[in-house]
This record gives structure tokens, C-alpha cells and sequence, in this order.
């Protein structure tokens, strides 16, 4: 496969999760099936006590040094895996987040955090910062596809960074998201949420400037959508009608019958899985004469519900997937819910084929966004 000029290429990615930093090591254990939760020790009564951290950054830092951490060595990956120089002027960066450390730490700005990681690598703009909820992550990411598209820049990194907490633990627990188990999404025990952190990062770049710098692609973004439903703070609009509308607008004009795999946001809240089911049954289930349906796969079970680093995270795995033709398993996921619509990874990593994968994020007040990949090479 020959990209348009046009096209909008992942050039390069990086992330730093609570399984590793490697690409190679982080998906080799996904696919293995482990799984980074561990016990966090609270001083406050909560729904439950594991948590998915990241162990290379200290845990006796202040929550903005570590966002900082996190955020400046995961930038400096992503950077370096595109051969780019961060100091550059040539290249945009787009950072998201939820509240980073800001319900434990009060600040004037709440880009402050993106602005210094930027920064210290040298990248001499001042950063876009996106802070959709859940959705941050995958909302950076279409956001910098969009300054391509329109022609403010050749090149842009994209992605996002969020951090555990004592001020969210302490939230998702009083609001019932949090599990009193662990993240079984899609599974008939599921009752809620285990609190993570990460950060992800993705080099895009039109497909003539990767051209001029020799660049290699690691995939396509073929499409991006987003909807709002604004139905409440938290709980998402039963009927589905908001991520419908984003899967079908991240297509662009495509068959949802040609989506191989999906990553579901699956946070394993009963209410998330209500909704992501609906979702999924009505965009890839009358597909006609194809009759295909793509394979589901969901990594929070094993790295943890990250909020605005998810979406980066999930979009990775998506890409590495597509190049390998296979998923991993659902870490958590033994029963699957008796109505779920779709084929999803359980027991082990599953084959598929296919060249197009879709990476849904959902987040609270109703941000909704799908990213669609396409694999490169024959």
C-alpha cells in the first residue's frame, strides 16, 4: 500500500505503562495476559485498594511531578522513535489529559503541566492542551490530525498522560465506579472500574513530509470522529446515539463491515458495558451480505482504567495489533456478558484478518471519540 500524499501517517509512538515502556515488551505481555494491577495502600476507606501504577516513577513525587515525569520521559520516546528533534519548529505538539494532579494540587492553569513538559524537551511552541475527560487522550490525537488536515503543520505528536491519585480514587469510590473486585469488563461480574495511569503518544504526519524525511509508516489514520450526548457528568445516554454517531463519522465513508478489530473503552462498569454493547450491536451488526463482525478486545483489565491517557494507550494497541493479526485476551473476562454482540478475545491471544481496527473512547460527560487505522504493507 502506496499512500496519498495527503494521508495522515503514524510516523511514531511511545508510552510508558504499568507493565513497561517497551513497545514490544508492553504488547508481548498483554498478549501473554498479565496484568500490572498491585495494592496501593490508602489512608481513606475505598470500594478497593489495587491499583494500576507505573512503577519508574516514584510514588513518594507530588502528583505534578510526577504528571511531569511521566509525561517529559514518554515525550522524549515519542520523539526519538520518529527521528525527530523535539527542538524542531516544524512539528506541533497536542497534549490531553483528565485533571492531571490537579484536584490534589490546585493550580492557575490547568496546561501549566503540559507546558512544562514541553519544555524541558526542548519543543520550542506552546502545546495544545485537550482535557475531555476519559476521551483526552484519543481527542489529542484528532485534534493534531485535524492541524494536518488543514495545513497548520506537516507534523504533530499527540497523545495523553494521567496520573492515579488520592483525589480520584477517592472520587471514582464515593461515585460506585470503582470496583470492589477488579475491571471485568463485559463479563457478568463486572461491577466497576481499578484507577490506572499511563502515557501514550503518537507522531502523525502527511504522508508527503513523511516521504521527504524518509520516514516509515506504522500505520494509517484513516478516520476520526466525535459526539457529545450531554445526557449527564457521569452517566452516558443509555441509548447509545452519541458513540454511535462517532464510530460511524471515524468511517469516513467506509463499510463498518470492513473493521476487522475494535478496542472497546470497557471500563467494566455495568452502566459503560450497557452502552458500549448497544453501541457495538447497532454500527456492526447489519452489515448485510458481509455478515462480518469485528473482534473485540479491551486492555483496562490488565492497565487499568488511565481516564485521559486511555485513549493514546488503546490507539497503540490497535496499531500493533493490525501489524501482528492478533489480540489479546481480555484480562478479567471469564463469563462474557449472555447478550454481548460481538465476538471478543477470551482465554489467549486471538488471530484475525483484516487491515482496518477501530480504538473507542468514552468519557464522562458524554465525549465519545473513534479512531480508525489502517495497516501498512501488503
Amino acid at each position: 500500500m502506496n499512500p496519498d500524499p495527503g494521508e495522515v501517517l503514524v510516523t511514531g509512538m511511545a508510552w510508558t505503562t504499568p507493565l513497561g515502556s517497551t513497545l514490544d515488551g508492553v504488547w508481548g505481555a498483554l498478549l501473554a495476559g498479565a496484568h500490572g494491577l498491585r495494592e496501593l495502600p490508602s489512608p481513606h476507606p475505598l470500594r478497593t485498594t489495587l491499583a494500576a501504577t507505573v512503577e519508574s516513577v516514584p510514588a513518594n513525587l507530588s502528583p505534578s511531578e510526577r504528571q511531569l515525569q511521566l509525561a517529559v520521559g514518554t515525550l522524549a520516546e515519542a520523539f526519538d522513535s520518529a527521528g525527530l528533534d523535539p527542538r524542531g519548529r516544524g512539528c506541533r505538539v497536542v497534549l490531553g489529559t483528565s485533571y492531571g494532579p490537579y484536584l490534589d494540587e490546585p493550580a492557575a492553569a490547568l496546561d501549566g503541566w503540559a507546558r512544562a513538559a514541553a519544555s524541558e524537551v526542548g519543543h520550542p511552541h506552546r502545546p495544545v492542551c485537550v482535557s475531555t475527560a476519559c476521551s483526552a487522550g484519543a481527542d489529542s490525537i484528532l485534534v493534531a490530525a485535524e492541524l494536518i488536515r488543514s495545513g497548520v503543520t506537516d507534523v504533530c505528536l499527540a497523545g495523553g498522560v494521567d496520573i492515579v491519585t488520592a483525589a480520584k480514587r477517592l472520587g471514582h469510590s464515593a461515585l460506585g465506579t470503582m470496583s470492589e473486585d477488579r475491571l471485568r469488563a463485559f463479563d457478568e461480574r463486572h461491577d466497576g472500574m481499578v484507577p490506572g495511569e499511563g502515557a501514550a503518544f503518537l507522531v502523525l504526519e502527511s504522508a508527503a513530509s513523511a516521504r521527504r524525511r524518509g520516514a516509515a509508516a506504522l500505520a494509517v489514520l484513516r478516520g476520526a470522529g466525535s459526539a457529545n450526548d450531554a445526557a449527564g457528568l457521569t452517566a452516558p445516554d443509555p441509548s447509545g446515539d452519541s458513540v454511535v454517531l462517532a464510530i460511524e463519522r471515524s468511517l469516513n465513508g467506509r463499510s463498518a463491515g470492513d473493521v476487522a478489530i475494535v478496542s472497546a473503552h470497557a471500563t467494566g462498569t455495568p452502566l459503560n458495558d450497557a452502552v458500549e454493547s448497544v453501541s457495538l450491536r447497532r454500527v456492526f451488526t447489519n452489515q448485510g451480505d458481509k455478515g462480518y463482525r469485528p473482534l473485540v478486545f479491551a486492555t483496562k483489565g490488565a492497565l487499568g482504567h488511565s481516564l485521559g491517557a486511555t485513549g493514546a494507550i488503546e490507539a497503540i494497541t490497535v496499531i500493533l495489533a493490525l501489524r501482528d493479526g492478533k489480540v489479546p485476551p481480555v484480562y478479567g473476562l471469564d463469563a462474557p456478558m449472555p447478550d454481548f454482540p460481538l465476538p471478543v478475545a477470551v482465554g489467549g491471544p486471538v488471530a484475525f484478518e483484516g487491515r482496518l481496527g477501530a480504538s473507542v473512547t468514552l468519557g464522562f460527560g458524554g465525549f465519545h471519540t473513534c479512531l480508525l487505522f489502517e495497516r501498512v504493507g501488503p
